[in-house]
């Protein structure tokens, strides 16, 4: 099996070989699309999009420190980044399908309360700024490594790490203030600037 640079070279040449890079990244591209911009159509047109760019543009891509398929999702960010900004809506990730993938319980109470508790999760989620939202749909969507994501995001991997910790803590107070009613319009950093 071809890894993604002997593909790359080939591609130049051969519409079959790029073919086989779409086979391997049509589906991680569409999720990352998908769950940044929550319209299956609007993913697939902007999927193809992406497609279309790299297949337009591969004849001049270089590896130079950037993996083929950290280069296709920058190119589906700059394209997801143009649609927002086109329609002028705020970056809504429907996480739900995700989050409650794989969750079964026997007890409806125990579901009930698993149920309320991917609501909090996701209000919290939807009241993050629009890069944490995408650090967690890369991590948890398309299962990408720290240094991965840093390649699309430029940034370092450490960078990347401290980004996710801090976002892990931001979640868990905005989750920690819905939970003791203190109001979901409330965020955790002006509950800390409050405090002094």
């Amino acid at each position: 099996m071809l890894d993604d640079a002997e593909l790359v070279e080939l591609a130049k040449d051969s519409q079959e070989a790029f073919g086989v890079l779409y086979e391997r990244y049509v589906e991680k591209i569409y999720k990352y699309i998908y769950y940044r911009t929550g319209n299956h159509q609007d993913a697939e047109d902007l999927t193809a999009g992406v497609f279309y760019r790299a297949m337009a543009h591969i004849e001049h891509y270089t590896e130079r420190g950037v993996p083929f398929q950290a280069w296709l999702y920058r190119i589906a960010h700059n394209l997801v980044a143009n649609w927002h900004r086109d329609r002028g809506r705020r970056k809504i990730i429907p996480l739900e399908e995700f989050v409650s993938a794989g969750l079964h319980f026997d007890a409806p109470d125990a579901h009930a309360e698993d149920k309320e508790e991917r609501e909090q999760l996701l209000r919290a989620i939807e009241r993050l700024p629009e890069e944490r939202q995408q650090l967690l749909v890369l991590k948890f969507v398309s299962h990408l490594s720290n240094a991965e994501i840093g390649e699309i995001l430029d940034r370092t991997e450490g960078a990347i790490k401290s980004l996710y910790h801090r976002t892990l803590l931001a979640l868990r107070d905005d989750i920690e203030m819905q939970q003791s009613g203190r109001g979901a319009t409330e965020t955790p950093e002006s509950r800390r600037s409050m405090k002094g």
